[in-house]
């Protein structure tokens, strides 16, 4: 292992001399030479070892200029990278990029102070050497921070792309001088990479590149010479990046004897001219497969996701059809459990049956039957049916109760009176088990019709396709990471017309960043607010969900005090967040105070919560619980008072049963929330009271329980209150009405307060 470390730092060391090599005959018309000393700085920006890259570069530099000048100037450059990395690592202080371009530009008073010496254009050029070289610099930070910190795996931003292309420029420049004996490393090099790139990539990143690296020799000497035979091999190997490797090497080979000999493009070539291009197509051809498949995954060079977001579409359309069916499935088994409903025998109807039975049990055996059914038959069935009656509504007979014709007439009048209390109770209680048979039919058959609705509505939901926008995703990476914000991938869609869905996965460290929405608003241009976030598959990365923002926002308090007396309050309340921008407000007050009335109070509550989390509409939620709450054995009734306000719209759905009043406030005006209806649990059969309302920005919503409603004389005084201090802060509202609704019963609760205050504002 000791062996192979030391290889590996033998062969970093070679790569950093052959690099600043390169660099340090890298110039601009020959007179400016920007590109060695910012690699230099930007390489140790990167935490690359010091001790290998500062004597790599003054090496580089003395070879390639080896005058007074250059040597000290080289030096003059080492020590100004050098000296501040000790000073800020015994201090234990991190150099901030300002401080880094500050060092590199010092770092060439070496070259600027020789260049003094020799006459005006010189100093200018050097100044120019070093302003040029600092902005290279801040590049070449952004793209090495990108490289050798975030790591290859990442998107790269538009300033990193121009860095890593100014690389090539300077690479390109360098070698264009670089000849041995008629042999160009620059064609070895540029065709070599232009095989790999289009092997590994797109087939236009190749005649990206071949114009980038032409461009560098075009500066180099103000020749082009080379311009136009990079870009014809990018052109020729292009068509043959489907098929194997050694075609696409013929094809440059080829290119190259055209460019020689037929357009005779260079000043001077003859058969040795195509041996470096001949090279690499060999070395191009010798690496297998494997390499580059390596190379693919390590630079994540990402095709076209059109497959991937047709794939998406599918799914949803296949997830539509088979939730419309499961819809299909629970609506038809609703209509069986309402079918299995018993209706319950009229009023009339039965009183006719127990008057039968008790005629049955009493008469059948009397020796005059005979005399009471023929001769009498109409004065009894009457007299009867007066029994029967008495029976039905009292559930007990008593002698009083007894009609004289059948006192005066009837030796079994005791029998009769015994039959009748006895038929009475047991039909009560077996109406009772019917009824409550039937209440659990229709509860699961309600149950049934909105797990339907829900599945419909969703299958709704996934059936529209999603519209996804590759150029906004990719602008959205570009525009995060320079930000310095870390964004491995983006999908954006538009869900509606109106609203955008964005999934980021970010960097863990990023994910709180203040920065990513109005980044991601900006781009898709509308408001943007992160709605959930969650870790992703990939560690140390976390996956953001970014909605449109809707056009209201709103913050809430509580207020609330329990029954003088009692340790637990019978009051609770609910704030819940629902799908589509909607937001719920629920108070609801158990009958009573103390322990039982609270736990009635949650029950209700906790059942609401959950319906509307599952989707159910408002009606069919109240219902339900309504049925659960009568299907109880003790009185389980509850007050209950709940808002649901769309964010989007702003329109607010106010359902009351046996809730007290309640308020929308603005500065202008206070409006009554009407109240009304039986609680919840009291019958079966219950209708809310509802009301919609229009609320906008500014406005503030008063909700509260009866204890607060009974310590004020009237709705209205409780209105005029509220107007007379209106407060846009929700607590502090909140707290006022509270403590007026106390001193109004002298400091005293003689019931469970709660108070809910909830100020709508503006979100765009």
């Amino acid at each position: 292992m000791k062996f192979f470390g030391k290889f590996y730092y033998v062969f970093l060391a070679v790569v950093f001399l052959a690099l600043f090599f390169i660099l340090e005959n890298a110039g601009i018309n020959g007179l400016i030479f920007p590109f060695s000393f910012a690699m230099l700085f930007a390489l140790v920006w990167a935490n690359q070892k010091i001790w290998l890259v500062v004597p790599a570069y003054l090496i580089a530099a003395i070879v390639v200029n080896h005058s007074l000048a250059g040597i000290i100037g080289a030096i003059v450059c080492a020590v100004m990278i050098a000296a501040p990395f000790v000073l800020h690592t015994i201090f234990k202080k991190n150099i901030q990029v300002w401080m880094l371009a500050i060092y590199a530009f010092l770092s060439q008073a070496g070259y600027i102070g020789f260049a003094a010496a020799t006459g005006t254009n010189a100093v200018i050029f050097a100044l120019v050497s070093a302003v040029v070289g600092v902005v290279f610099l801040l590049g070449f930070v952004k793209l090495f921070e990108a490289l050798f910190m975030r790591g290859f795996a990442y998107r790269l931003s538009a300033i990193e792309y121009v860095a890593g292309g100014i690389i090539l420029i300077g690479l390109s420049a360098g070698l264009v001088n670089l000849d041995l004996y008629g042999f160009s490393f620059l064609k070895l090099f540029v065709s070599f990479v232009l095989l790999a790139i289009t092997y590994c990539s797109k087939n236009y990143y190749s005649v990206f590149i071949a114009s980038i690296l032409g461009l560098g020799t075009l500066l180099s000497a103000n020749n082009p010479v080379f311009f136009a035979p990079f870009v014809i091999w990018a052109l020729a190997i292009s068509p043959f990046k489907t098929y194997r490797k050694y075609f696409t090497a013929l094809a440059i080979i080829l290119a190259e004897l055209a460019i020689g000999f037929y357009f005779n493009l260079y000043y001077s070539f003859d058969w040795l001219g195509i041996l470096p291009v001949a090279i690499s197509a060999l070395v191009f051809v010798a690496i297998p497969d494997k390499v580059y498949a390596m190379v693919k995954s390590i630079f994540d060079l990402r095709g076209d996701r059109a497959a991937i977001k047709n794939v998406v579409n599918q799914n949803r359309e296949l997830l539509h059809r088979r939730l419309l069916s499961l819809s299909d499935v629970f609506g038809e088994m609703d209509r069986v459990f309402r079918g299995l409903v018993r209706k319950n025998l009229s009023e009339d109807e039965v009183k006719k049956l127990l008057r039968d039975e008790i005629i049955a049990r009493n008469c059948e055996s009397c020796p005059d039957r005979v005399r009471c059914h023929r001769t009498r038959q109409q004065d009894t069935l009457r007299v009867m049916d007066e029994l029967t009656s008495i029976a039905f509504e009292k559930g007990k007979v008593t002698l009083l109760n007894v009609p004289s014709y059948l006192s005066a007439n009837c030796s079994r009048v005791n029998g009769i009176i015994s039959s009748a209390a006895t038929l009475a109770r047991q039909y009560k209680s077996y109406s009772g088990m019917l009824s409550n048979i039937d209440t659990s039919k229709l509860l699961i058959a309600d149950q049934l019709k909105g797990i339907s609705s829900v599945m419909k509505n969703l299958s709704q939901e996934v059936d529209r396709e999603i519209a996804f926008d590759g150029k906004r995703e990719d602008k959205i990476v570009e525009e995060l990471l320079f930000n310095d914000i870390v964004c491995t991938d983006a999908i954006v869609f538009e869900k509606d017309c109106h609203t955008f869905e964005v999934n980021l996965i970010v960097r863990s460290l990023d994910a709180d960043s203040i920065k990513i929405a109005p980044i991601v608003g900006k781009i898709c241009k509308c408001d943007m607010a992160v709605t959930d976030k969650f870790v992703a598959s990939k560690p140390g990365f976390t996956s953001l969900f970014l909605k449109t923002a809707p056009k209201f926002d709103c913050a809430f308090a509580i207020s609330s005090t329990p029954k003088a007396g009692s340790e637990k309050s019978g009051d609770t309340h609910s704030i819940m967040r629902l799908d589509g921008d909607r937001f719920m407000f629920a108070i609801c007050d158990g009958m009573g105070s103390g322990s039982e009335a609270e736990k009635v109070s949650q029950t209700s509550i906790s059942l609401i919560e959950n319906f509307y989390k599952a989707g159910f509409d408002s009606e069919l939620v109240l219902s339900s619980v309504n049925k659960l709450l009568t299907l109880q054995k003790q009185d389980s009734f509850s007050a209950l008072d709940v808002c649901v306000l769309d964010l989007k719209s702003g329109l607010g759905d106010f359902i009351k049963m046996g809730a007290p009043c309640g308020f929308v406030v603005s500065e202008e005006e206070c409006r009554l929330v009407q109240s009304g209806a039986l609680p919840l649990g009291v019958v079966e059969k219950a209708s809310p009271v509802t009301q919609k309302i229009v609320i906008g920005g500014g406005d503030v919503v008063v909700m509260f329980s009866d204890g607060v409603a009974d310590s004020f004389a009237s709705d209205q005084s409780i209105g005029d209150f509220i107007k007379q201090n209106f407060s846009p802060n929700p607590q502090s509202l909140a707290d006022e009405i509270l403590n007026q609704a106390l001193a109004n019963c002298n400091g005293r609760a003689v019931d469970d307060m709660t108070v809910l205050v909830v100020k709508i504002f503006n979100n765009q």
